[in-house]
């Protein structure tokens, strides 16, 4: 038998090393009290119930997905597209059902299933209605399919008395804990850029805001500017390990909870705040929830697995995999060139969060190579301001519309139409520049993956 070097005996070895390979993955599945994953269903599905609910309240979806004559969809799903007729509002019944299903813990398996497939199709819909929450909620209904959520305290529990547990594996609370802390701490990565630094487009923003209740003519003061800059860079950074040392959490709860009703004041920016707070509540012991309606805690003295099962090694593999790509995913904005906040490329699906402030004039000069006629079109003229606004300022979305306009006027003879944009436009207050390429033919470029080299680099400074 060989022997192996001292340095990597199993006894020998880093206590880290140790962790890993010998007592790791008991943790994981090691007992935790139920009732956490319980909360989580019933606020999740409770939340999920209101924003629909909103939906329906303020006429968002005739807005947003029945009045526009053309959408956005994302690479790869533009096959997708909203429903005919009343479609969408039977849609989103559909979604308020299997919402209060979950909370309810009825059908759970398959309304998790349902809600994740009906609420991605919704998100895949439109571009223009990207919000870093929706993302957020597709992954958190993707896990709930997994968890065990509904073996306590659910009508299916109730219908199935043997399914009844008051405890779950470890991971599953760890899962959704390290899914919660990504935006934060990547939201907080994300503000370590120049412009936030030197308190853009903070101070903007406070500057309208001066009618904030006691402390709003504050606002304009250069300290306030930097302290608010500042004090949510650290607390997107830190409030996750605070959360998680015992001794530190009441604090990072406290403070996020500050954070999060100013937002609420601040910042139009719907359920996320308050999705976020509820979220934040899971650092909590797992227990927390059976304490405060006053019911005994559940006996979790049960011994993690002795040894590794097939199982239990696949579960590791997935949640490995999974956890690799939330992970790794919010970075690859840097293999694109320049500033992602400007050139959009790599900016979705990377938590960044009200980061910029972006103002952008646009209009379509189209020829037809036929008859050498030159026409302009502003995108005003044919859709609502909301996905205008977004539109122009994100090359992939004026890309898209180039090839719409080309389909359109072009018809059966679509090649002899060229389509280029004048599009002007400000990041943070700088003066306005070009974003794109006026010379280049938008209708003949091909949306990918790839750097755009028809985006034109951010070369004006940020004003003084």
């Amino acid at each position: 038998m060989v022997k192996l070097p001292k340095i990597y005996h199993p006894k020998t070895c880093s206590p880290v090393l140790q962790f890993f390979n010998q007592a790791g993955w008991r943790f994981l599945f090691a007992p935790v009290d139920i009732a956490i994953l319980v909360y989580v269903r019933i606020a999740f599905g409770g939340i999920m119930l209101w924003e629909v609910w909103r939906y329906f309240d303020k006429g968002w979806i005739a807005r947003y997905w029945i009045d526009p004559i053309l959408n956005f969809p994302y690479f790869g799903f533009e096959w997708f597209h909203p429903w005919p007729g009343q479609g969408m509002y039977l849609h989103f019944i559909g979604l308020g059902i299997l919402a209060s299903f979950i909370a309810l813990g009825f059908w759970y398996r398959a309304s998790t299933v349902l809600f994740f497939l009906g609420f991605t199709y919704m998100f895949l819909l439109e571009k223009a209605r990207y919000l870093n929450h929706f993302y957020l909620i597709c992954l958190i209904s993707f896990l709930l399919i997994f968890i065990p959520a509904h073996r306590a305290f659910s009508i299916d529990a109730w219908r199935r008395p043997g399914m009844r547990t008051s405890t779950a594996p470890a991971w599953t609370l760890w899962l959704l804990r390290i899914q919660i802390g990504i935006p934060y701490f990547y939201g907080g990565l994300a503000k370590i850029n120049g412009d936030w630094l030197q308190g853009e487009p903070m101070r903007m923003w406070m500057a309208e805001r001066m009618d904030f209740p006691l402390i709003g003519s504050l606002f304009t003061q250069e300290w306030m500017v930097y302290f608010l800059s500042y004090g949510g860079l650290l607390l997107d950074v830190l409030v996750v390990p605070f959360l998680v040392w015992r001794r530190t959490r009441v604090y990072a709860f406290g403070a996020s909870l500050v954070f999060h009703l100013m937002n609420v004041q601040l910042f139009n920016i719907g359920i996320f705040p308050w999705f976020m707070i509820a979220a934040t509540a899971i650092f909590f012991s797992p227990d927390w929830p059976r304490r405060l309606v006053k019911q005994r805690s559940c006996d979790r003295n049960q011994a993690p697995p002795a040894r590794l099962t097939p199982r239990h090694r696949l579960i590791l593999t997935l949640l490995g995999i999974y956890l690799f790509l939330q992970l790794v995913l919010p970075f690859r904005h840097y293999l694109y060139p320049g500033d992602a906040n400007w050139t959009e490329e790599g900016h979705r699906f990377a938590w960044h969060m009200k980061l910029r402030d972006k103002n952008t004039d646009i209009r379509f000069v189209i020829t037809n190579k036929l008859d050498g006629t030159v026409s302009h079109l502003d995108p005003d003229d044919f859709m609502p301001r909301w996905q205008v606004r977004k539109m122009a300022a994100r090359p992939d979305m004026i890309l898209q519309l180039s090839h719409i306009i080309a389909e359109d006027v072009g018809g059966a003879d679509q090649d002899s139409i060229e389509v280029r944009a004048e599009a002007l436009a400000s990041l943070n207050g700088r003066e306005k520049q070009l974003l794109i390429d006026p010379t280049v033919d938008l209708s003949k470029e091909h949306q990918s993956l790839l750097p755009a080299d028809w985006i034109l680099p951010l070369e004006t400074p940020l004003n003084e």
